[in-house]
């Protein structure tokens, strides 16, 4: 986030990765390199970077050095490092900080709103011969996330969950009515809002995939779109991008069932499982 800010102010003021690179006494490489948050940042080489882009206001600047600080401090999830790829160590941190997290999933409940047994399914499937204490660290990761839902600062969820996440078996059917069983109790709490596309709605705007949408408390800092693959994740923070998403994300909110129809919902799935 803090490299992403920083190269937004650099192209902004008009100044190269190279004159940037020469005030920190660092190379065009290092500078492309913090802004891409390969690398950590001296709170210095900071301050000096926000006084070149012409960031004089005392309250953006502390912002933007307090996420240097932060950059720097390891989250509780580090030490899940072992079974954390690199690519989703990044999600965890921007999770942790975001005050409103959207999110429309197709294939599965959001790891957000998945219930013990469904997790543990869900893992045991996508890293079949690990072993079992592997399976926990990963179970017990997935459960401290959701910890966040509950805390005094808890962020503001909003999820859209494609019928077929809700249809897909996984861990037999004792697995899937505790997930169901957990969505209608997780949907109680008040900044929790969930939504069901359903089958007989057909097309809509979201036929490209799951993603999720990160909006965080520092009113400076740009939205991040998470797309996750195979093999890895694309963050996109460009305005054009980001737009494209909230678009298809409000337009999925209005045409799911509502929050109450999706309770309803929930109920007939759990009498079918």
């Amino acid at each position: 986030m803090l490299g992403s800010q920083l190269r937004r102010l650099r192209e902004a003021k008009g100044v190269t990765r190279q004159d940037a690179g020469y005030v920190i006494r660092a190379s065009e490489s290092k500078i492309s390199r913090l802004e891409l948050g390969r690398v950590s940042f001296k709170e210095r080489d900071v301050e000096d970077l926000l006084t070149l882009y012409g960031v004089t206001d005392p309250r953006e600047r502390q912002s933007l050095l307090q996420l240097a600080r932060d950059a720097n401090t390891p989250g509780w999830w580090h030490r899940y490092t072992d079974v954390l790829p690199n690519w989703f160590q990044t999600y965890v941190g921007l999770e942790e900080s975001a005050a409103l997290i959207r999110t429309y999933e197709l294939q599965f409940v959001p790891g957000l709103l998945q219930s013990e047994g469904y997790a543990r399914a869900i893992i045991q499937q996508g890293n079949a011969g690990a072993p079992e204490s592997e399976i926990e660290q990963r179970v017990s990761l997935r459960m401290q996330r959701q910890e966040r839902l509950t805390a005094p600062d808890a962020p503001r969820l909003w999820a859209v969950l494609d019928e077929s996440a809700l249809k897909r078996p996984i861990g037999g059917p004792e697995v899937m009515r505790g997930q169901l069983e957990h969505l209608i109790e997780v949907s109680k709490l008040p900044n929790v809002t969930i939504q069901v596309m359903p089958f007989k709605f057909g097309a809509h705007a979201a036929e490209g995939g799951a993603f999720t949408i990160l909006r965080f408390p520092e009113q400076d800092l740009p939205d991040v779109v998470y797309v996750e693959s195979l093999t890895g994740a694309m963050y996109l923070d460009k305005r054009d991008d980001v737009d494209t998403y909230l678009q298809a994300m409000e337009r999925l909110s209005v045409d799911s069932a509502t929050p109450e129809h999706t309770v309803e919902l929930l109920g007939d799935f759990l009498r079918e499982t």
